[in-house]
């Protein structure tokens, strides 16, 4: 439910970072550096202050440390960075399908990395959340060379950042909110300097502003502390599929907001999408009763 919370912050992120993109005019990498610049001082800020975190001593050897750097780069700076790319050239219902493959790829990388292996019923779901998200889409979704590319980064370092995430989470006994300020650091600052060394700084009004502190402070600082402290106890398979349930969640959006109903094959994709989500997350439910520990 956790998870749930937080894919829901994530879907009404898209919404508003199609209003910074097309309303704002604000050059993507240098936007989502704004957004994650500022989440991670927020972040970093309150981790300081926060008393039992200053007492606490915490086993951060060398490899904690690497891995906190790589997850950052490629949950922040290479994931989030290639998708406002792909925001800004094709219409977002390409990049969501694009990255509706995501499941698939963690559940194969998971069982070879992380040996995290599905089960039968598992793997159906996952299929099934694949294969809804492309019956949602079906169609010509109007995609771009440059719009692909930045998709397919922003896919594999999304299939990466699940791996590297679960692996961190799982294994050190470091709170999520020291892990989500650490790594968010060093992705928002490797967003930052390709940022305003690729588009400069640019003139923001306070609309702008406003998206932008909205963005970095519910949908990114509070949002990716509660998504890592639910990495704690969901596998990589759980998670990516939880994640992927924001296909149905933006288009019932855009159906309730912009009128834009999604018809037959598009009611029967969210079937899909939902059945699978589900079928993925009842298992693991079934699986902790009979261990007689909760879930989530």
């Amino acid at each position: 439910m956790l998870a749930l919370l937080v894919t829901l912050l994530w879907s009404s992120s898209w919404v508003l970072i199609r209003w910074g993109l097309d309303d704002e005019s604000l050059p993507p990498v240098t936007f989502a550096a704004l957004r994650y610049g500022l989440a991670a001082t927020l972040l970093v800020g309150w981790a300081i202050l926060r008393e039992s975190h200053r007492r606490h001593e915490y086993r951060v050897g060398r490899g904690l440390v690497v891995r906190l750097v790589l997850l950052g780069i490629v949950m922040y700076a290479l994931a989030q960075g290639a998708q406002f790319v792909a925001l800004a050239e094709q219409p977002a219902a390409t990049t969501s399908l694009v990255l509706s493959m995501t499941p698939l790829l963690v559940a194969a990388g998971a069982a070879v990395t992380l040996a995290e292996v599905p089960t039968r019923a598992q793997v159906v779901g996952v299929v099934l959340v694949a294969a809804g998200a492309v019956l949602y889409f079906a169609g010509d979704l109007g995609a771009t060379s440059a719009g692909m590319a930045a998709a397919i980064v922003a896919l594999g370092a999304n299939v990466a950042a699940a791996l590297l995430g679960r692996s961190v989470n799982r294994d050190s006994h470091v709170p999520a909110l020291v892990i989500t300020a650490a790594s968010m650091a060093v992705g928002a600052g490797v967003l930052v300097f390709i940022g305003i060394g690729m588009e400069g700084i640019p003139e923001i009004s306070s609309r702008g502003w406003l998206i932008i502190a909205w963005l970095a402070v519910v949908n990114t600082a509070l949002a990716f502390t509660l998504w890592n402290l639910s990495l704690q106890r969901l596998t990589a398979v759980e998670s990516a599929s939880i994640n992927n349930t924001m296909l149905v969640q933006i288009a019932l959006l855009a159906w309730v907001s912009l009128g834009e109903a999604p018809g037959a094959l598009g009611l029967m994709g969210i079937a899909l999408v939902s059945g699978g989500a589900y079928l993925v997350q009842a298992t693991s439910w079934s699986r902790a009763v009979r261990r007689g520990s909760p879930a989530v």
